[in-house]
């Protein structure tokens, strides 16, 4: 799966695209973030698992304690993009990017997969129920909902 990205992609929408096998956006078209902590809201567990594969330990503790809106290029430094486009390339080179992994023996492809992801996958199996528990208590807190409502994305 390939993630062609053309505007802000924040919260469940980088979730969804870090599960992807690439991710590819385009260039001054929107902002990468997990910016919950910002509004003083949590993520999943198995959202931590994601990130931390795709970006490493450390660069997993700058997206969530910053919660900072990344432009584009940041977001490739940090690992959370594979590629920054030209806009009227991005989807072009999205699709090649999909054709070429598409193009690989099947069992080999699903093989190695499995292999780098399993772990990903265990850890969220592990650790999810609790996760889910603790972030509906604080999604729920008067806090959160209260800075919820001054959220404005720039």
């Amino acid at each position: 799966m390939v993630a062609a990205l053309n505007g802000h992609t924040v919260a469940g929408g980088l979730m969804l695209a870090l599960a992807c096998d690439r991710r590819f956006m385009a260039v001054g078209k929107g902002k990468v973030a997990l910016n919950e902590l910002t509004f003083a809201s949590s993520v999943f567990a198995g959202s931590v698992e994601m990130l931390r594969f795709a970006v490493g330990n450390r660069n997993a503790e700058e997206v969530l304690y910053t919660g900072a809106m990344h432009l584009p290029e940041e977001a490739l430094r940090l690992g959370l993009l594979d590629e920054v486009c030209p806009g009227e390339e991005m989807l072009g080179i999205a699709m090649a990017a999909a054709r070429e992994l598409g193009a690989k023996s099947r069992p080999a492809f699903q093989s190695i997969k499995r292999l780098l992801r399993n772990p990903v996958a265990e850890g969220m199996r592990r650790r999810e129920s609790v996760s889910i528990g603790e972030f509906v208590d604080i999604w729920y807190s008067e806090a959160t909902w209260r800075n919820l409502q001054e959220i404005r994305i720039r």
